[in-house]
Parts: C-alpha cells; structure tokens; sequence
C-alpha cells in the first residue's frame, strides 16, 4: 500500500524534482544550442571565466540556502529558487502576505502562506511580461517620457522602503546597527550597486542575525 505524503514530505519531493529539472534546463540549453549550430565555446577562455566567479557564486548560493528558508520556509524556498528574483519580488511578496496573515515562516500555515504568495507573484509577473512584449512597441513612447522616467528608478526603493518602514519600527532597537552597516557599505564602497543585491542581502541577514544573537544573550531584546 502507497504510503500518504504529508505536507511537508511533498514539499521536499516535487521540490527536489523541479529543481533538478530547471538545473538540467538551463545547463541543457547551451549544449543543445552547439550541436544546432556545430560551435563550440573556448574552453580556455570559459575556465578562466569560471574560475574567477564560480567561487563567489557558489558562497552566495549556499549562504543564500541558509539565509532565505527561515524567511520564506521550504515551499517557498524552493519555488523561489525555481522561478528567481527573489530579492527584488519573491522575498517581499512572501513577507508582506506572512506579515498581513500574522503567521511565521516556521509554521505550517506561513510555509502555505509563502508559497501562495511567491506562485501568485510568479503568474502575474509572467502575465505581465506577455502583456509588455505585445504593448512594448506601442507603449515605448509612453515609457521613455522624461516625465515618467524618475518614477521608473524609484519603483524598487519605494517598495522596499514601504517594507522597512514596518520591520524597522516593530524592532527599532535591532534595526539600528544593520541599517548603519548597509548606508556605510553603499556610501563608500562605490563598487556595490543594484547588481549586487543578491550578495549583499545575504550578508545583511547573516549580520543581523549576529547582532539579535549578541544583544538578546546581553539582555537589550
């Protein structure tokens, strides 16, 4: 007899198989595109490439396993790694819906949560990407005004600064030192942009969770 999966047994399984499925998506597109068209890449050229990031990609990967479970649970840690952008969507989508239905990443109802949250994300920003590629030749003039243009820059600032306002002032005293941290690394580190969130995120998580532990063993939370 078939023994019943629970809920988090099902989690795990499809997790794994979908993962394992985009991984051999994504590194079967490149091979299936150079036996289409008899090329090949320069080895030579592609190990050195892949030496000089492979070792910062794979840190920030498992730093990034360690960092975006206890925030969004497995469900949602799995098929926010299946569909990507997690920092700039997935991760705020999932807090804000966890936030809203007052329930923790831990539980099973914030592990249902989240990944409600972050597959309804993923389908509306697919329908939105469908829509933008039949109106974007229509709507180019529109969406190159001078006028809109500063509106465009801000989007990501205003959702994640709607975002800190509310985890910020629920845990003011814990806020302060990861805040300063991160206007200290931006303001004079020029080298750290909106292309490095995804390694700077990591960081900010792992040191705020040293200061909480820090401050809760000398009593301040």
């Amino acid at each position: 007899m078939k023994k019943n999966l629970s809920y988090m047994d099902s989690v795990h399984r499809y997790g794994k198989i979908w993962g394992l499925t985009i991984a051999v998506i994504l590194l079967a597109f490149p091979l299936v595109l150079s036996i289409i068209f008899s090329c090949t890449p320069d080895y030579k050229a592609l190990s050195k490439g892949l030496f000089a990031t492979l070792p910062m990609y794979w840190a920030v990967g498992i730093v990034e396993v360690f960092t975006y479970v206890p925030m969004l649970g497995a469900g949602g840690t799995y098929l926010s790694f299946v569909t990507g952008n997690i920092s700039n969507l997935k991760l705020p989508c999932a807090i804000d819906a966890m936030e809203r239905a007052n329930v923790k990443a831990s539980s099973e109802e914030g592990e249902v949560i989240s990944t409600i949250s972050i597959a309804i994300s993923s389908i509306v920003t697919t329908i939105i990407i469908i829509i933008g590629v039949i109106l974007i030749i229509p709507l180019t003039p529109i969406l190159e005004s001078p006028v809109l243009e500063p509106a465009f820059a801000m989007i990501l600032p205003a959702l994640f600064g709607g975002l800190a306002v509310v985890f910020i002032s629920k845990n003011l005293k814990l806020s302060v030192l990861p805040v300063l941290l991160m206007l200290i690394l931006f303001i004079f580190v020029p080298a750290l942009n909106a292309g490095t969130v995804g390694i700077i995120v990591p960081v900010g998580v792992l040191f705020t969770v040293l200061v909480a532990r820090i401050m809760y063993k000398k009593g301040m939370l």
